[in-house]
């Protein structure tokens, strides 16, 4: 019980916190602009392009690059890689996902409606039919075993900790005032609003699923998970992780725009320092052993997934042709909104991904921690020893 309090009393702070900043930096109103507002519309435009924060942001993406790029420049030394397992039939959920993809990605993109309106609710359909197609594909790298066949009870959880997860970040994005919005989810008069927030709550439960599939997709490939499996040892102190994340989202609600990152950045510092420092095991745990394989698969999962999350939203909303998804979503980054290739992310914010992936694991870390399930992803260690690979 006293374990649960420890974990509960940083996150109903870090949800109150903004509120109480709102009730001083906004004396008229004690809310920023559009609160509440589901889904978010746009709000203001942030401040333009500035040449001083892009080449600050470039150089700590680049250094970022190299860490992932050459390993052993930043003290990694190789491991041994486990040898692979003999692959397994692709299962039937393979080739549902697979169907289930191709062709809602076809009918959000044509935005026809020869099936009536079922256009309009292509999004979700689409990135479960990618979901199932990826754990498939798992299952046949790992020689039968994947997160829906191995930890269905996991991957269950995986679905209602992203169906409330991602309010969470919706709740952040009011006091940045609107990072991203939805600009097409009240301009499609065959859909009430009601309609429209069930198609939201649809959409989010496929947030974690789809990065911790790519988490195990990437665990297939034991050479890639090596090379990040001997580096440099690091323990990271929780209780200021706790504090100092806490002060950011604070000073966040005064300072919007220079702090809009802090919205991922501290929230990620007070889920893992509310961990950490009741030594609970976090992707951040296997640093002291100078593991950082699970850290940096993980961060590199939901970079990956992002790609797919822009390329299909930015299909979704040609503007010549009929607005059919209610889901596309567009962005308003301070600073550094340029270069736009084939999205609406800006090229430097792809980068946001990676904290993100590990901020949906301590998240699920913590949910598990206080609602009592299983969060154990599927990774090299759950096969056994006979197959003799990973998973």
């Amino acid at each position: 019980m006293t374990s649960k309090r420890n974990l509960l009393w940083p996150i109903v702070l870090l949800g109150v916190l903004p509120l109480v900043a709102s009730w001083f930096a906004y004396p008229d109103t004690h809310l920023p602009p559009h609160f509440g507002e589901f889904p978010p519309l746009f709000v203001q435009h942030p401040p333009g392009f500035n040449l001083a924060v892009f080449i600050v942001v470039l150089l700590a993406e680049a250094a970022i690059a190299l860490l992932l790029l050459f390993p052993q420049w930043f003290g990694f030394r190789g491991t041994t890689p486990a040898p692979q397992p003999a692959p397994a039939r692709l299962p039937i959920w393979f080739w549902l996902g697979a169907v289930l993809t191709g062709f809602f990605w076809w009918l959000m993109w044509a935005r026809v409606t020869p099936f009536g309106d079922l256009v309009y609710y292509a999004f979700t359909p689409l990135w479960w039919g990618f979901i199932l197609a990826l754990d498939g594909i798992v299952y046949r790298r790992s020689g039968g075993y994947s997160l829906l066949a191995s930890r269905p009870t996991t991957f269950a959880a995986s679905v209602v900790v992203s169906l409330i997860g991602w309010y969470f970040f919706e709740y952040f994005d009011y006091f940045a005032l609107g990072n991203w919005f939805y600009p097409n989810s009240d301009k499609i008069p065959a859909l009430s609003h009601t309609t429209v927030v069930l198609i939201f709550l649809l959409a989010y439960t496929t947030v974690w699923p789809a990065i911790f599939e790519w988490y195990a997709l990437l665990n297939t490939f034991p050479k890639f998970a090596a090379r990040y499996a001997n580096g440099p040892k690091l323990a990271l102190p929780g209780n200021l992780l706790l504090w100092a994340g806490l002060a950011l989202i604070f000073a966040m609600v005064f300072f919007p725009y220079p702090l809009f990152w802090v919205m991922w950045m501290g929230t990620l510092a007070v889920f893992s320092g509310s961990l950490i420092r009741l030594g609970i095991p976090t992707p951040f745990s296997e640093l002291t052993r100078g593991n950082w394989s699970p850290m940096v698969l993980m961060a590199l999962s939901a970079l990956f997934n992002g790609f797919f999350w822009e390329l299909w939203n930015w299909g979704s909303a040609h503007p010549t042709l009929p607005i059919t998804n209610p889901n596309y979503w567009m962005y308003d980054v301070p600073y550094v909104n340029v270069i736009h290739i084939c999205a609406e992310m800006p090229l430097l914010g792809y980068a946001g991904y990676l904290p993100f992936g590990l901020l949906a694991w301590v998240m699920f870390i913590w949910a598990g921690q206080v609602f009592g399930f299983d969060t154990k992803l599927l990774q090299r260690d759950d096969l056994p020893p006979t197959s003799g690979g990973s998973a």
